[in-house]
This record gives C-alpha cells, sequence and structure tokens, in this order.
C-alpha cells in the first residue's frame, strides 16, 4: 500500500471519529471504565477487555474496537492511581509503580507523581502505536511466505515462552499451564477432518471449548475469590495536589522515556508475556542506567516514568504479533483475539487482504485512546480516587454477575456457565500453587492453531517431518525452541555455574 494512500486511511479513522458523537462518547467512556477497572484492586484491564467483549457483540465493528481498544488502554494505566495514592497496585502492571509512586505520595507529591504517569502512560502509548503502525504490515508480508510447518512452530514457540517467562523460576509450571490450554483446544471436532475429540459422548463439547468463558473464568473467579478472601483493609488515599507536570520533568527524562517505550514495544510483541513484566524491565534499566540509582525506591521520577511509559507501550507491541499473526503478545491482547474473531475478523497474514486498512484504522483508536486517557487523567483524577476509599470486595459481586452474563450471552449457552465456574475454581487453586494462568490462555488460544497447522502439513508431507529442517525458517523456529528448551534446564544451569565458577578462579 503506498505510503499517501496510509496516510489518508489513517488520517481519515481519525476523522470520522471525531466527527462522530457518538463513537466520541464511547471513547471517552471506555477509556474512563478503563481507568476504573485499573484503579480498584482486584479489577485488571484483562477482566475488563472480557467482559466488555460480550457486552459489544451487538455492536458495529468499529465502534467495537473504540471500546475495547479504550477500555484497554484506560486500565493499564488506573492501575497507577492504587499505587501511588495507597501502595496497592491497581494491575499487576502497576506494581512497579507503587516502588517510587508511593513515596513521593508520603512527601506529599502525590498530584506531581499522577501527572507524570498520565503523561507517561500517553507518550508509551503514542510510540507503541508507531511501532504497530511500520512493523505489521513487514511482518504480515514475511508471515506470507510461511507454511503450514511455520505456523505450527510459531504456535508451539509462543505456548513455550509465555510458560518461560510467566513463571521464570519453575519454568516446568509454566509449560504444564500452556499444553494444559492446548490440550483444551484439542476438545471437540477437530478442523480438518471433523472428527469428535475427548467430547465423551457430550454434545454440547462437539462444537469445541468456546474461549472467552474459558479467559472470563481463568482471570475472573480466582480474583473475586481472592478479593473476596483477603478482605483488605483499604488505606486512606493521600490529598492530590496539582496534576500537570511540567515540561522541564519531561524534557530532562525523555532518553529515559524513549528507552523505556522501546522495551515496552519490545517485551510487548512477545507471544503472552504482558505489561507487568514490561514495567519491571524498564524499571530495572531505568535503576542501572541512572546516575543516582541510590535514590530509587525512595520517590524518584525516574522510576515511575520507565515503569508506566513501558506498561503502556506494551499495548501497541502486543497487537504487533496479534495482527500480522494471530498470536496476542499478552492476556488482554488474547481477550481482543476472542472479540475479533467474535466480529469475523480473523487476525493473521491475510488480514490486509481481506480488509485493506484495518491495521491503519486500529491505530488511529490506539492514538486517540492515548489522548482520551490523558485528558480523563487530568480532568478526572481527583474524582476517581475517590473510589479507592471503597473497599474491592463491594464490587466482586457486580463483577461475578457480569462473569455470568457475559459467559451466558455469548451464544446464549448454559453450557458455558457450566464450563465458566469449574474452570475458575481449578485456576484458583492451580494459581495458588503457583502455576501462572497466561501460558494456559496462549495454549487455549493456539493450539487450534498448532494442531490444524501441524496435522495439515503433515498431510501435505505425506507424514515427512523433512520440511521441518529443510526449510530455513522453521529451521531457525526449531533451533530456537530448541534452544529456550535447553537454557530452562536445571542441566543447563549447572553448567553454566561451573563455568562461570571456573572463569573466577582463572581470573
Amino acid at each position: 500500500m503506498h505510503i499517501a494512500t496510509q496516510f489518508s486511511i489513517f488520517f481519515s479513522s481519525i476523522g470520522s471519529i471525531l466527527i462522530n458523537p457518538y463513537q466520541l462518547l464511547l471513547l471517552f467512556g471506555s477509556v474512563l471504565l478503563g481507568v476504573v477497572f485499573g484503579a480498584l484492586p482486584g479489577l485488571t484491564a484483562t477482566l475488563g477487555v472480557a467482559l466488555l467483549t460480550t457486552l459489544t457483540y451487538s455492536l458495529p465493528m468499529q465502534s467495537a474496537m473504540i471500546a475495547l481498544m479504550g477500555i484497554y488502554v484506560g486500565a493499564v494505566y488506573g492501575g497507577s492511581y492504587g499505587s501511588i495514592m495507597i501502595n496497592i497496585p491497581g494491575t499487576a502492571a502497576a506494581a512497579a509503580t507503587a516502588m517510587e509512586g508511593y513515596p513521593m505520595a508520603l512527601q506529599g507529591k502525590a498530584g506531581k507523581a499522577l501527572g507524570l504517569t498520565t503523561t507517561s502512560s500517553a507518550i508509551g502509548t503514542t510510540i507503541g502505536m508507531m511501532f504497530l503502525v511500520v512493523f505489521t504490515p513487514l511482518i504480515m508480508r514475511l508471515a506470507l511466505q510461511f507454511t503450514s510447518f511455520e505456523f505450527f512452530l510459531l504456535a508451539f514457540f509462543g505456548i513455550m515462552i509465555s510458560g518461560s517467562i510467566s513463571c521464570p523460576d519453575t519454568v516446568q509450571k509454566g509449560w504444564i499451564m500452556g499444553f494444559l490450554g492446548l490440550f483444551l483446544a484439542m476438545v471437540g471436532r477437530d478442523q480438518l477432518q471433523v472428527y469428535p475429540r475427548y467430547t465423551f459422548g457430550i454434545m454440547s463439547l462437539e462444537g469445541g471449548i468456546e474461549v472467552v468463558p474459558v479467559l472470563i473464568g481463568a482471570f475472573g473467579i480466582p480474583q473475586i475469590i481472592q478479593v473476596l478472601k483477603d478482605r483488605q483493609i483499604v488505606p486512606e488515599p493521600m490529598k492530590v495536589n496539582k496534576l500537570l507536570p511540567s515540561w522541564g520533568d519531561i524534557i530532562k527524562y525523555f532518553p529515559n522515556t524513549v528507552r523505556s517505550a522501546l522495551i515496552g514495544v519490545g517485551i510487548g510483541a512477545v507471544p503472552g508475556i504482558g505489561e507487568d513484566i514490561a514495567a519491571w524491565v524498564a524499571y530495572g534499566t531505568a535503576k542501572k542506567t541512572s546516575k543516582h540509582p541510590e535514590l530509587f525506591g525512595t520517590g524518584t521520577e525516574e522510576g515511575i516514568i520507565a515503569s508506566e511509559t513501558a506498561n503502556n507501550s506494551c499495548i501497541g507491541g502486543a497487537m504487533i504479533p496479534l495482527l500480522s499473526m494471530g498470536i496476542p503478545g499478552s492476556p488482554p491482547a488474547a481477550m481482543l483475539l476472542g472479540a475479533l474473531l467474535l466480529h469475523g475478523v480473523a487476525p493473521g497474514p491475510m488480514l490486509e487482504i481481506e480488509r485493506p486498512g484495518f491495521t491503519l484504522q486500529i491505530s488511529a483508536i490506539l492514538l486517540l485512546a492515548s489522548f482520551a486517557m490523558w485528558i480523563v487523567g487530568m480532568l478526572l483524577a481527583k474524582q476517581v480516587i475517590k473510589l479507592l476509599h471503597v473497599p474491592p470486595a463491594l464490587f466482586m459481586p457486580v463483577v461475578a454477575v457480569l462473569c455470568l452474563i457475559g459467559s451466558y450471552a455469548l451464544g446464549l449457552k448454559v453450557f458455558n456457565l457450566y464450563l465458566l465456574i469449574p474452570v475458575g475454581i481449578v485456576t484458583y487453586y492451580l494459581t495458588n500453587m503457583g502455576y501462572p494462568i497466561p501460558p494456559l490462555v496462549i495454549g487455549v488460544i493456539l493450539g487450534g492453531m498448532a494442531d490444524a497447522n501441524l496435522r495439515r502439513g503433515l498431510m501435505v508431507s505425506q507424514g515427512s517431518l523433512l520440511p521441518f529442517i529443510t526449510r530455513p525458517v522453521s529451521l531457525i523456529l526449531v533451533l530456537v525452541i530448541l534452544f529456550t528448551f535447553l537454557t530452562n534446564t536445571e542441566i543447563y544451569r549447572r553448567v553454566v555455574m561451573k563455568v562461570r565458577a571456573s572463569l573466577k578462579r582463572q581470573k
């Protein structure tokens, strides 16, 4: 597509939203709802996108995407409110922000901290959007050269890397969850020969296990149980003074902002990782590269800017593999994939052929959502903070009802409720045992892609496994998967420790 045409589609998408009062109201309303979801402990961005997915089923495509992108952007940013005001991160992505935000609030600088997080989040989201515009078409062109073997390996790698990074101490638990999700995706009639598998004679299972009820159950039910169990006492929020940050602070820390945004985009593009890891990596990098690392933990602006820029730029990064290959880069992006499929949009290398300009339309919505987030944050922060006085447990019954309605509304199937509850209870106990949920979600989503492409590839090659090593891209992916596996084994760690010890002795 010509550059002039791309600019035309991008700006016309922005203009169509700005001149449409309904869509503009939907944008600001969804961003505000996302901020509330992010600010209240126990309500996450993933849960917000999941619940809104079923509610937007009857909306036109563009309106649905405006609502979903708005709540996604707003919720990732809104988590900083709890981190700064009461030292309780509203979302996992805002946990790193609490390291510097709450000490700043104790110094009477809560307003300054909120102003920095709002501006940094808007800048990070905008930079992530720019990378989405530039790299998604390039990856799509590359993916057009892929065959079934490459797509199988991509899905398999996505499950493995998600398990490895989500649970770095005991990666086996992450892999177990990933392959449990892969197994759940196998239930139902297979895509190629329509043969029922693992249905146990239950007719409701022949259509397969639907993704959205599993996702709502895996993220919503454990969160509800945990909040009601903890009965957390919310401390009194700090007083907020002037919110608008000075241009001097923005310019002073601009290199840190750009570096953190690049970290967020890079981590977001890795399947299944998410905004929380991006925030911690950027925070750690800012501390290592700072001229005054001893100030970290006492309320430094650098730490707040790094974590908030990274977790919001991660949104654009997570959308790159989602749109170009159909592989979500984060748990909320996994929910967006479910929403796209509900609306008849199939992300992947054929997306721009089937729906020209769709990526640019999503990018335009993301840019407008970042501006809406900044405006909402500056104008309504003091009002949203008042919600922090309310104990989170009071919101959980409402969330539970929304989970039930959201699962049932998808196809009006009572069976989805039978699926929702056991999945939620099982994942609650698995979480308490240290098993991460994101690999399970990635496994459920990518399982169908892995299964269909592996079987299709073997049918074409008449059962031969040689294409795995004779095709260059396929061979590279095989080597990367083997490397990922080996570097996470105990034997590899022992060898590395012995080599390091011998090098120290030689020195």
